[in-house]
């Protein structure tokens, strides 16, 4: 396996071109019409500021480094007097357009990475879309230790979602996968989950995790066990109350947030408080779970799975899957706001927690899968199309939000703004409605609405009008090409 290397992405940009796979008028015999970052020079540590992404001269030398969040995507980039980057992922291409940005120094380039953590860093690309972004973007070598933990904990619930391993092979295999860590030969091979790679190449994984300082290794192995064993107690169990509907999301989502808490601590990049303070950092992936599970309810009732608690439901229908039958659909939707309702008990602990944050990539990497959350619960909220289809937010809405949740007055101001849509909404008759002010009045509260409104609007109403357009725009582009692009480079690298 290789790298793919400068002339491999020139093959890669003409077949696109000539494919018609390029929707921007990039003329085929000039390739530093893709992307060009001029970066002020003297840039240190965290500081970031407005960038501009410009139509590239072909006379302007010079050599920079740099990551740079390009319309909501992470790009890393190493900018040549040729006017040609070297992208990690050479098909996030930016039309040549003004656009404003968001950058970070220190970018590595991965040629300066050996052949195991090119491959880790393969595998989270090819797992996990919207997470490779915000983790390739984590400073030092913080990096490193989440893609690693990503990736143990992809293979641990690839395994936990693989209907064709037996309970008598699955429960022992969750409840040493933390001993596989030191390993060096154990690996999976008959898996058939789409994710089988990370099982199957565990080798990889392990040996990169076994190279990263002990410190690191030490949260993964033990999140990674005490992770192994919930799973475990939950294979054959419902969730019945609350309080196991807070265990489950504890189990697979707020050790998450714990253990990426003790990880950022222990690369000082953060307090040692962030680790500490474990009740925050569980809120954290709580509040994620917890809107993922409410926005599939369709999807996992299709598939035979069900996790939104018994003593909730049992309130509103008989079975579970009752709730999507059209004559119960007054009922579904006041169970699915009670269950938004609790959802939102989070968020102070969440606001607590990203205030505490120093790091601009580490507040990145936690902010912006909360407010997607947020965003989420607002267009779920009251919805019957949770029970007919799939309620996802607008990707110009998603884009917008990456590029806001820049900081905490930011992103108490996005807060503010989802809590007062579900407040407009809110039912009069619905059972749940006098709860779901009072969480929402104590949302107010932290959110303070005054300033960090104000502080969002940085750019007039008709640039951020073209801004969402550019957006939605560069979103469909990044889609359309993505596909086409990587079955390239798979082929490039064989």
């Amino acid at each position: 396996m290789r790298e793919p290397g400068a002339l491999h992405r020139l093959q890669v940009f003409h077949s696109l071109h000539r494919t018609g796979a390029l929707p921007w008028s990039f003329p085929a015999w000039r390739p530093s019409c893709l992307l060009r970052a001029l970066c002020e020079p003297g840039a240190t540590g965290s500081e970031h500021r407005t960038l501009p992404i410009l139509h590239p001269h072909p006379t302007d030398a010079g050599y920079c480094r740099t990551r740079v969040l390009c319309i909501g995507f992470v790009l890393p980039v190493r900018c040549t007097g040729e006017a040609f980057p070297c992208i990690a992922r050479p098909w996030y291409f930016a039309p040549p357009l003004c656009f404003p940005c968001i950058a970070w120094p220190g970018f590595i380039a991965p040629d300066s990475l050996g052949r195991g953590l090119r491959t880790c860093y393969r595998y989270l690309n090819q797992t996990s879309r919207s997470f490779a972004a915000v983790i390739q973007a984590l400073d030092g070598e913080l990096r490193h230790a989440v893609c690693i933990f990503y990736l143990v904990l992809r293979a641990l619930d690839t395994i936990e979602d693989d209907m064709t391993i037996s309970l008598d092979v699955k429960v022992p295999m969750l409840h040493e996968f933390h001993s596989y860590l030191y390993q060096p030969e154990w690996k999976y091979m008959e898996s058939k989950e789409k994710d089988r790679q990370v099982l199957e190449d565990f080798p990889t994984i392990s040996m990169e995790f076994r190279n990263l300082s002990k410190v690191y290794q030490d949260v993964i192995s033990d999140i990674c066990h005490k992770m192994g064993i919930g799973m475990a107690e939950f294979l054959e169990k419902k969730v019945d109350s609350q309080h196991e509907w807070d265990k489950y999301c504890h189990y697979v989502a707020g050790l998450v947030g714990i253990g990426l808490s003790r990880l950022f601590s222990a690369s000082e990049l953060e307090d040692p408080i962030v680790g500490q303070d474990t009740e925050l950092a569980n809120s954290m992936g709580l509040f994620l779970q917890k809107t993922n599970i409410i926005r599939d309810y369709l999807e996992d009732q299709l598939e035979g799975r069900e996790f939104w608690p018994r003593e909730v439901w049992s309130r509103y229908a008989k079975k579970l899957s009752d709730l999507a039958k059209p004559e119960n659909i007054d009922m579904a939707v006041q169970c699915l706001n009670e269950l938004i309702t609790n959802a939102l008990h989070h968020v102070p602990d969440v606001l607590t927690y990203l205030s505490r944050l120093k790091n601009q990539s580490v507040f990145n990497f936690c902010a912006i899968p909360q407010v997607m959350a947020i965003a989420t619960l607002a267009a779920c909220y009251n919805n019957k199309q949770v029970f007919r289809g799939v309620v996802k937010i607008r990707k110009g809405q998603a884009v917008t939000l990456m590029m806001d949740a820049t900081n905490i007055q930011a992103v108490k101001a996005i807060m503010y703004q989802y809590v007062e849509e579900i407040y407009q909404k809110i039912p009069s008759t619905d059972p749940s409605s006098n709860k779901t002010q009072q969480v929402i009045a104590s949302i107010r509260t932290m959110s303070l609405p005054g300033s960090p409104m104000a502080s969002r609007h940085h750019y007039s109403p008709i640039y951020l009008s073209c801004a969402m357009l550019l957006a939605a725009l560069s979103w469909q582009y990044l889609s359309t090409i993505s596909k086409a692009t990587e079955e390239y480079v798979q082929a490039g690298e064989n």
